[in-house]
């Protein structure tokens, strides 16, 4: 029994936690959005959207997060932005080739504890490193509205 234990977490990954895990508001919101915007491919994928790593730009009216691996250039051809009529704040959705790699949060501290409390838990974000990277160039700071 004890080797099996052993066994099973031998090569056991953690993931990204789910956006609708640590925010589920969020993401109720995210989806009503873009469905909203006529965005019916994106508010499917807002269900499954991960948060891989804050935005890290330090400014206290940010809360937000990418859902992929933090470009290291610009996102290049196949990028767009998708702001969308929050109920408060903004929210502005990074989007390549059909993926959201970003969301944008603005003006929203309460999400900050849960963001936080998620990403200290320790998780790796296989997903994430498995994602190929966008072009070199990017910028290095929050965008902001």
């Amino acid at each position: 029994m004890e080797q099996e234990d052993q066994d099973q977490g031998q090569g056991q990954e953690h993931t990204a936690p789910l956006v609708r895990d640590v925010l589920p508001a969020l993401t109720a919101e995210l989806v009503r959005l873009l469905e909203e915007e006529g965005e019916h491919e994106l508010a499917i994928c807002a269900h499954d959207l991960r948060i891989v790593t804050e935005c890290g730009c330090g400014d206290d009216f940010c809360q937000s997060f990418y859902t992929e691996r933090r470009p290291t250039g610009p996102y290049g051809p196949g990028h767009r932005n998708v702001p969308l009529s929050a109920d408060r704040g903004y929210l502005i959705l990074d989007v390549v080739h059909g993926r959201i790699m970003c969301v944008e949060v603005l003006d929203r501290p309460e999400l900050r504890p849960a963001l936080t409390a998620a990403l200290a838990a320790g998780l790796t974000p296989t997903r994430a490193a498995a994602s190929p990277g966008p072009a070199a160039g990017a910028e290095a700071e929050h965008p902001g509205p």
